[in-house]
């Protein structure tokens, strides 16, 4: 059993979670409290009613999230959001998130993370949104388009929709996880040639082509499971807690 506190106060220095700039309603850091103390560590990638139901289920569960509970922001206790609140209340369920902070820290982050597994080497930040930059760019051994998207699905265990606008031959690749594209020319201007995130717009298929870019979709879920994981197992490994991956992807 662990302190709740001592949980928050590593997470909070661990992640940097105040020196991110994130959206309005992503609330970064401890959501709900439970009475204190955490017996179990479950990781999930959004707080649905099913990862709280199965959290709570484990009284006393601190349940760690990308998504966290108020991206609608502020909204009656009533529905499914209050069935989501009485849900965890009721199973002394402790909720924790982390949006930006997990997506571009360099030892827990989505995009370190999926970087490493693609094999990119020399890894520096790319397209930084807001605040620290959360994106990274690195080289891969030249290797024939197929092959990479090969690679990245065989990465994300999922289909990748591509738009092959660019070369034939991948070389340097940027990624920003979940819903990351901004426009080709801010992408191409950061000198890769593939771009990798987890959704795109209508109009990306349609920019990559005219700017010569190839943009590799992997699913906005299946890009952003890599981080929760990570410092989960890290955050069981400090407090000498068991821990678990609560698996519900979006199909997206």
């Amino acid at each position: 059993m662990a302190d709740l506190q001592a949980i928050v106060d590593f997470l909070a220095q661990t992640l940097r979670v105040t020196e991110y700039r994130d959206w309005p309603n992503a609330v970064n850091g401890l959501q709900l409290a439970n009475a204190g103390r955490i017996r179990r560590i479950v990781a999930a990638v959004d707080a649905s009613e099913a990862a709280i139901r199965h959290a709570a289920a484990r009284s006393g569960s601190l349940l760690f999230v990308h998504h966290g509970l108020f991206w609608g922001g502020v909204q009656p206790l009533a529905g499914p959001f209050g069935r989501k609140i009485r849900a965890a209340m009721e199973g002394d369920l402790a909720i924790y998130s982390s949006h930006l902070p997990l997506d571009g820290d360099p030892v827990f982050g989505n995009n370190p993370l999926l970087a490493r597994a693609l094999g990119l080497r020399g890894l520096k930040p790319f397209l930084p949104p807001r605040g620290l930059p959360i994106g990274v760019q690195g080289v891969v051994r030249a290797m024939d388009r197929a092959a990479f998207v090969e690679r990245l699905a065989t990465v994300c265990e999922g289909a990748v929709h591509l738009a092959p606008g660019g070369p034939d031959r991948v070389r340097r690749v940027g990624i920003v996880t979940g819903a990351g594209w901004s426009s080709a020319a801010e992408i191409l201007a950061e000198g890769v040639d593939t771009f990798v995130t987890g959704e795109a717009p209508h109009q990306s298929s349609i920019e990559a082509e005219e700017y010569g870019l190839n943009v590799c979709c992997a699913g906005h879920y299946a890009t952003e499971t890599f981080g929760v994981r990570a410092i989960c197992a890290r955050l069981a490994k400090r407090f000498r807690l068991p821990w678990e991956f609560f698996h519900h992807p979006t199909g997206r």
